[in-house]
């Protein structure tokens, strides 16, 4: 049978226990130094594995608020049976402390990889959740009752100090943590680099504590088994992280299809381009957050469906909110008598793409060297706020709002009844307002969207138009989309075109029965979503 190593093997030095002083290397006062600075490392690693599961399910599975109170009640619930479990270590408690922190390095510092490899190949990712919350969370809790015992073994204190004292590093070490994963982990590492960096430091400090400040606790072979299980952790941890560039590789190569040509991960979103060489610029790809925004047969039809609508009439000033890739700009700028363009975008690389891209830039017919085009680079919701800057100073005569579709995540404000009354404000008088507002096949949001506009003033004609999705590059097709949107004015708007300018598809005849097949998904009496009572979680559309 092999041996444990929190079992004493025979001829193994008498340990003096709980009870008993320890035998240090150090001072006892050095002593404790270190075991605190082990807290602080501990509690910092912890938090950064949960903030890492947090924020990898919310881009993986949307709805930052479910995923949020997933993560952080099941391991705040694991946390107490590993408190509870560690109880009956406390007799080995540097041998069982450092095999905890063995354990928690490699589970922790895997668990970013093995959810991401999950989503992408077909596993359960909220079950994946769950389990690696789980596990962490276990193990988390089983380390305040072994170092409690392993500090009150260097020098005997009161219980309220000693808790005092260890509770102090580990609060003060979760903040470390928590700063270090938004400002230094997540943008210079990434979110799988970063786990896996965040497992091997803790290993070397667990291993660090038990295998130097306290190895006389230790038999020998127990010591030689928790350096080999260490060094295993490390070994592992880097090589996984020197093969992270070709799991990323391969990962975008299932997602994406084999002609991947740009990914890059922005302050605000991923964005992958696939396909689009010059010379098939039809193939071109734009994924943004692994949602297909442009590209595929149809795909020209949702902007052609958002825009013209809402351009029937006075359109001298135009503004369009979100739209960054500026295909919504491409299909504005076809209208005769359009002075003036403003695009709010807060993503400045998805601009910087969509102006330089020689393919993507063709697409959207190289509407950012348009003298009439202008960009600033901002969230909308603030942009409308500002009473010098924002629409409420000049006001335009369309507004369309090309925003990601409303989820339990950030999104949920752009689509809330205090968004829809800062861009009622920014309205002209006769001005028209264009939301595009999820997905047909979710009535619920999609009316609780038109109850939200409703709510700021104004009246709506709501409509539907749908395409084929067939996967850029890869001439897969899939199942039909339909996309839900609102014309909206102070008067009741009326549904229509302008026969000026060319138009691929979307006919008069596509928005008068898009508008009757919607009014018979309306779903009555729904109250809008607002910033303290959002009504969109769980509603998020699923990744892929």
């Amino acid at each position: 049978m092999i041996e444990s190593p929190l079992s004493a093997p025979p001829g193994a030095p008498p340990s003096a226990g709980p009870e008993g002083t320890a035998v240090l290397p150090v001072s006892p006062r050095a002593g404790r130094l270190l075991v605190l600075v082990a807290v602080f490392i501990s509690a910092a690693c912890g938090l950064v594995y949960e903030l890492e599961l947090v924020a990898l399910a919310s881009y993986l599975i949307g709805d930052s608020v479910t995923q949020a109170s997933v993560v952080l009640s099941v391991m705040v619930f694991a946390m107490g049976i590993g408190s509870l479990l560690a109880k009956h270590l406390r007799c080995r408690a540097a041998a069982a402390f450092g095999v905890v922190e063995a354990a928690l390095a490699l589970v922790g510092g895997c668990s970013a990889l093995a959810l991401y490899a999950g989503f992408v190949w077909g596993a359960g990712t909220r079950v994946l959740l769950v389990a690696f919350s789980l596990a962490i969370g276990v193990l988390i809790g089983a380390e305040v009752p072994l170092l409690m015992t392993l500090i009150q073994r260097i020098r005997r204190q009161d219980a309220g100090g000693a808790v005092a004292d260890l509770f102090a590093a580990d609060y003060v070490g979760a903040l470390a943590g928590g700063l270090a994963f938004p400002f230094l982990l997540l943008p210079l590492l990434g979110q799988l680099t970063g786990a896996l960096l965040t497992g091997a430091v803790n290993a070397i400090a667990g291993g660090a504590l038990v295998l130097w400040l306290f190895r006389h606790d230790l038999s020998a072979r127990t010591r030689r088994r928790l350096l080999a299980a260490n060094l295993a952790v490390l070994v592992l941890l880097a090589t996984l992280a020197a093969g992270v560039g070709d799991f990323e590789r391969a990962a975008r190569h299932t997602m994406y299809g084999a002609d991947v040509r740009v990914a890059l991960r922005t302050d605000v979103q991923e964005v992958v381009l696939t396909g689009g060489k010059e010379s098939s610029p039809g193939a071109l790809g734009l994924y943004l957050d692994g949602r297909l925004r442009a590209g595929g047969r149809d795909a020209h039809r949702y902007h052609e469906a958002l825009v013209h609508p809402a351009m029937r009439g006075p359109h001298a000033r135009v503004l369009i909110l979100g739209g960054g890739d500026g295909l919504a700009a491409r299909e504005v700028l076809r209208h005769p008598g359009v002075d003036r363009v403003d695009v709010v975008e807060r993503d400045a690389e998805l601009v910087d793409l969509a102006r330089t891209d020689p393919a993507l830039s063709a697409l959207n017919a190289h509407a950012y060297d348009n003298p009439r085009l202008h960009v600033v680079h901002g969230d909308a919701f603030q942009w409308l706020r500002e009473p010098r800057t924002g629409g409420a100073s000049r006001p335009y005569d369309v507004v369309i709002a090309d925003l990601p579709e409303p989820g339990g995540t950030e999104s949920a404000k752009l689509y809330s009844q205090e968004f829809f009354g800062l861009a009622t404000r920014a309205l002209a008088p006769g001005g028209r307002l264009a939301v595009h507002a999820g997905p047909a096949g979710r009535p619920r949001v999609f009316w609780t969207v038109e109850a939200g506009v409703r709510a700021a003033g104004l009246r709506t004609a709501p409509y539907r138009v749908g395409g084929r999705r067939e996967e850029p590059g890869t001439g897969r097709e899939r199942a039909p989309r339909d996309w839900a949107f609102l014309l909206a004015s102070r008067t009741p708007p009326r549904l229509g075109l302008d026969a000026r300018p060319a138009r691929r598809s979307l006919t008069p005849r596509m928005l008068r029965d898009g508008a009757r097949a919607i009014e018979r998904t309306r779903v009555p009496g729904l109250p809008p979503s607002t910033l303290v009572h959002p009504r969109y979680a769980g509603a998020a559309t699923p990744v892929g």
